[in-house]
């Protein structure tokens, strides 16, 4: 993403120091990577040395005007990639009117988009929420109309979203994923959660034995995205191995002069929306 998870951030609160110290696995986690564009076919050898699974849009990612990602998902498969399929949801200055049925004609959308693609029945399609802090009365009709609508459709519904801790006020601190959560009533919802902030985050690495999700400080996330590319300052100044010159992060035997910046993650599963 190029803006993703805090969009609407409050003040940004300190974090507890137990969710620096988790830095071992509870068991077997798998590095990915998700960036706005398709990184090219040429570069996905180069890059499965390193990743597991790749983020995939099934729509116009945030501020871009068509989709890179479309028809590629048998090459990607066939370059053993797992999935994180994402569908860009709308932001909350969309949702004043009509909220709940726009979360169902978007949903609608996403399923009819996975089955395009070839996503197999039961492939979880995360929700990319590009605003932080708490969700809006408008904004949380949205969200759950769009879950339900994809949970019944024979997919399972997942949600990208913040979940760098806000304080809102004296007495109350609030992360986007924790208030979707508590809010949602039981309903079946898979967490992809960004957390870039050093720490938890211990910057643009690499790790053979990437750290658990539930790292970044959400215990229930199935997905911790640790980097963002470019680093944002706000967040991420005391995290290191980002490029100096762009602010980027670039794994393993990618040149920077090529751009192929990343954003990465960790998820308990090499095919975390299970898209093979």
């Amino acid at each position: 993403m190029n803006y993703a998870g805090v969009g609407v951030l409050l003040t940004a609160v300190s974090l507890p120091a137990w969710i620096g110290s988790a830095a071992q696995s509870l068991g077997p986690d798998y590095l990915g990577f998700d960036r706005n564009d398709y990184p090219g076919d040429a570069n996905l050898q180069v890059l499965r040395q390193t990743f597991a699974y790749a983020g995939y849009w099934l729509n116009n990612p945030p501020g871009e005007t068509s989709n890179s990602w479309i028809g590629k998902r048998t090459v990607l498969e066939s370059a053993g990639f797992g999935f994180l399929v994402l569908f860009n949801g709308r932001l909350d200055a969309q949702l004043q009117h009509r909220a709940a049925a726009l979360g169902q004609s978007d949903a609608n959308a996403a399923t009819a988009a996975a089955k395009r693609e070839g996503f197999p029945a039961h492939s979880i399609i995360f929700l990319d929420l590009e605003e932080g802090g708490r969700m809006s009365p408008q904004q949380k009709a949205y969200i759950y109309a769009w879950v339900d609508a994809v949970n019944a459709s024979g997919f399972r519904a997942g949600v990208y979203c913040s979940g760098i801790p806000v304080r809102e006020d004296k007495t109350t601190v609030i992360d986007t994923a924790h208030d979707i959560s508590d809010n949602g009533h039981g309903r079946e919802i898979t967490f992809w959660v960004t957390q870039d902030s050093c720490p938890p985050s211990p910057g643009c690495v690499f790790p053979k034995q990437p750290a658990n999700p539930t790292a970044g400080g959400i215990s229930f996330a199935d997905v911790w995205q640790f980097v963002q590319s470019p680093k944002r300052p706000e967040f991420a100044a005391k995290c290191g191995g980002y490029n100096r010159q762009d602010g980027s992060c670039y794994p393993p035997g990618v040149a920077p002069s090529t751009h192929l910046h990343v954003d990465v993650n960790t998820a308990t599963s090499a095919d975390p929306s299970h898209g093979r």
